[in-house]
């Protein structure tokens, strides 16, 4: 299984025809599996005093379906996402909201523990916890000139 870039949503996790290896989407569960590691996020965004006031909705339901179709869209779900919203456009969408280093950090720590709830087998774990590392990199869109310098994702 491999997976694209954050930046591609699109694209997500296609075996070859004659591989007969299931799509990441399905060796975790499936759509379930979405569900519990979004409804698990949202839990601790719902109290986060970093993140709750990036959510303009007073219901953090529609952020949380929106976050679903896109997990289940790029892991080899269906495409429910694009057909609804379009192309995902991840900076484009995140733009209005100052993203820096506490947001991703804050963000980082309820799907790490999203995550881990899933008791998934360790190298599934893995492959989306690097997935949803370097998306949350991705998104900053603010720095901070005083901070040190944070990890160097290009470096691998």
């Amino acid at each position: 299984m491999t997976a694209s870039d954050p930046a591609n949503g699109t694209t997500g996790t296609t075996p070859a025809a004659s591989d007969p290896a299931p799509t990441f989407f399905a060796a975790i569960g499936g759509e379930p599996a979405f569900r519990r590691l979004v409804d698990e996020f949202y839990a601790g965004v719902a109290t986060d005093p970093v993140l709750r006031p990036m959510y303009p909705e007073e219901d953090l339901g529609p952020a949380a379906d929106r976050l679903t179709l896109f997990l289940m869209q790029y892991w080899g779900g269906p495409g429910t996402y694009s057909e609804q919203r379009g192309h995902p456009r991840l900076r484009m969408r995140h733009a209005p909201y100052r993203i820096g280093a506490a947001e991703r950090d804050a963000w980082l720590v309820h799907m790490r523990r999203a995550v881990d709830r899933l008791d998934l087998h360790p190298e599934l774990a893995g492959l989306l916890w690097d997935y949803l590392e370097r998306a949350a990199y991705f998104m900053v869109n603010e720095m901070d000139p005083s901070a040190p310098p944070g990890r160097n994702l290009a470096a691998g």
